[in-house]
């Protein structure tokens, strides 16, 4: 496994996708690895913290402060995406981590949560065999990638236009597992 893909893949497939990332917060043990891409956008503030007790973070976040959430892990708690609905603006997405996608029921589950919240969620893979989840309040993560943002960002090992929407595209047996369910 690449340790650079995965920051990669979920930052920069969420801040090429937000029409303008201004505030963005991240939910992570392993912050050192998004820091430095997260670096890259100089004109985006950032406020980290642990996921150590997930909802007593949330609780304290102003409501309707964030344009991008980076949460660098599983929850399918409905409180925790209630406190995450609360904190994100308008046209805010998100990125989580995402379980196995051939364990559809206990994603079904998940899915249903976070469809009161957002238009479109949409997993894609990392790159290093995990799964992201993309929810969006607003963008499309392929349909509105900022390409211009995507081609002038330099340094990174991985991640690129072409991958960007590469990753969302699913085998057959998973769009067929996943009909009604994955909104996009």
């Amino acid at each position: 496994m690449k340790t650079f893909i995965t920051p990669e893949m979920m930052t920069h497939v969420a801040l090429c996708t937000h029409k303008n990332p201004s505030t963005v917060m991240v939910l992570s043990d392993q912050r050192d690895l998004l820091k430095g891409e997260l670096a890259r956008y100089r004109d985006v503030e950032t406020i980290y913290a642990d996921t150590n007790d997930l909802l007593s973070v949330l609780r304290n976040v102003t409501d309707n402060s964030t344009d991008v959430l980076l949460l660098d892990t599983f929850s399918d708690d409905s409180a925790v995406f209630a406190h995450v609905n609360r904190l994100l603006k308008d046209d805010a997405l998100m990125v989580c981590k995402h379980p196995d996608l051939d364990d559809v029921a206990g994603n079904t589950k998940l899915m249903q949560i976070l469809g009161n919240y957002f238009k479109i969620i949409m997993p894609y893979y990392d790159g290093n065999g995990a799964t992201l989840l993309l929810c969006s309040k607003e963008y499309h993560p392929t349909a509105d990638l900022i390409l211009q943002r995507s081609d002038l960002l330099e340094g990174q090992q991985f991640y690129n236009c072409d991958v960007h929407i590469g990753v969302f595209a699913m085998p057959q047996y998973i769009r067929k597992n996943y009909l009604g369910i994955i909104r996009n």
